[in-house]
């Protein structure tokens, strides 16, 4: 704060507001004037440093709350929120941003409601739009709602962010959050055979007061399913107000969200925010040197590199997508603006497709889609079940994509280095490339050309022009 000229007025005027003082009497007890307590909660006076210390000595309260280092934080997510197209022919200054966020927080934080409303209509706009051209129906669709809602916050959370960087130093191996449980919950943490938990990987006895995970799970799997745990303990008040944010229809839609939220924080202990940015950065966002430094597996190293979207602490914005080998896309998480986010990802040309002939390894490709946007791909297959003889498993693939633009920072420049990107297509119906052999059904609107005299090679087979 040394330097710093200090406008409180709102911040001033509330502390007075919650005490039941009235300007007088705060005028009487700081020894000032009534009309210099109104000239500061208008924020035509400063308060001096020798004033603040007066109000916190006076009030016992903290000097930081009064000073409110939030509207740092407040200042940049209103940057990022104004950089949205929708405000790109109107100057704001820097400056008058920080101006907002300091002397105005009220009106800030009801700004950035708004934008947040904003982008979630846009969102469903956009999939109301394209469920009208495929003849889809207009019923409310849960995953759709809740895949919309993690969109329009870009899959970043900084209040469970924060919370759970005060516990993650306390709660860094398994038994640190056995012993948490215990103590604060009265809850035993055993683990548990696939016997009792019938195929499951965690249940609350409750009336044995016993939380079972199971001793199947690798060691990051249990750390997560107690960390889990632990955020449905303890986190249900914060999670309750940011799903309220939301313009929810359903409950099974409040319940993708809350489960999304929970399985977020407890991501956020096994890898908190600032450590686990500071460390992407250093090893060039390499996904399986991450998931060895924070003890986790690849997925969830692959999961977390989406949330680094913090204003003014952001990472390289990623799109994380999860399919099986038919192609069902059983996880979408979009921090990247990535146009697969909302059409799935069926072309076979890209790499996600590709890692199951190669189980375990990561693959690094550049794709192009059709409007000529260029983006870096890392994929690798994941194996979810097993653990035992007989115990069922599943292969998945999952895909990291980011911006071409960002590809020197990425461990996997150099591998790619001179490479041409593969020509993908978001969906064969809407991708309009020519001559592609990997198609599987002719794009909307274009004429095939018949084939009485000449076999074309191509499944369909339509005119460029």
């Amino acid at each position: 704060m040394a330097g710093k000229t200090l406008y409180l007025g709102p911040r001033l005027k509330k502390l007075r507001r919650e005490m039941g003082l009235t300007q007088a009497n705060m005028a009487a007890d700081l020894e000032i004037s009534a009309s210099y307590i109104a000239l500061m909660e208008r924020n035509q006076r400063p308060v001096t440093a020798e004033m603040l210390l007066k109000l916190a000595k006076t009030y016992r309260v903290d000097v930081a709350e009064l000073a409110d280092e939030d509207a740092d934080e407040t200042s940049a997510r209103l940057q990022a929120a104004l950089r949205d197209p929708l405000f790109s022919d109107i100057a704001i200054e820097p400056l008058d941003v920080d101006d907002i966020a300091n002397s105005y927080p009220g009106m800030a934080e009801a700004l950035l409601r708004l934008h947040t409303a904003y982008g979630e209509e846009q969102l469903a706009l956009a999939a109301r739009r394209e469920g009208a051209a495929s003849g889809a129906e207009s019923a409310a669709d849960p995953m759709g709602e809740a895949r919309a809602f993690l969109a329009a916050r870009r899959n970043c959370f900084p209040t469970l962010d924060d919370s759970a960087s005060e516990l993650a130093a306390s709660l860094s191996t398994f038994e640190a959050m056995q012993e948490h449980i215990a103590e604060h919950h009265g809850l035993e943490v055993r683990l548990a055979d696939n016997v009792l938990l019938r195929g499951g990987t965690r249940w609350h006895d409750y009336h044995r007061r016993r939380i079972h995970i199971a001793e199947r799970l690798d060691p990051s799997g249990r750390r997560f399913q107690a960390a889990l745990q632990i955020a449905i303990l303890e986190q249900g008040a914060a999670i309750e107000a940011l799903i309220a944010e939301g313009r929810l229809s359903s409950d099974d839609s409040r319940a993708l969200v809350r489960r999304a939220l929970q399985s977020y924080w407890a991501a956020a202990v096994l890898m908190p925010y600032r450590a686990f940015r500071k460390s992407a950065e250093e090893l060039r966002y390499d996904v399986e040197a991450l998931a060895g430094r924070f003890a986790v597996s690849f997925e969830q190293a692959a999961h977390r590199l989406t949330t680094l979207q913090r204003p003014g602490e952001e990472g390289v914005p990623f799109f994380f997508l999860r399919v099986d080998r038919a192609g069902n896309v059983s996880k979408r998480l979009d921090g990247a603006g990535f146009p697969l986010a909302r059409h799935g990802g069926a072309c076979p040309l890209w790499n996600i497709h590709e890692v199951f002939a190669t189980p375990g390894k990561v693959h690094a490709q550049q794709i192009e889609l059709p409007d000529g946007e260029r983006y870096v791909s890392i994929a690798r297959t994941v194996r979810a079940g097993g653990g035992g003889f007989g115990q069922p498993s599943v292969l998945r693939a999952v895909a990291l994509a980011c911006a071409a633009e960002h590809l020197p920072r990425l461990a996997y420049a150099e591998a790619l280095q001179g490479e041409e990107p593969t020509p993908i297509g978001v969906a064969c119906r809407l991708c309009h490339r020519p001559r592609c052999i990997a198609r599987s059904a002719p794009p909307i609107g274009r004429e095939l050309i018949p084939a009485r005299f000449r076999e074309s090679g191509v499944p369909f087979d339509f005119s460029a022009d």
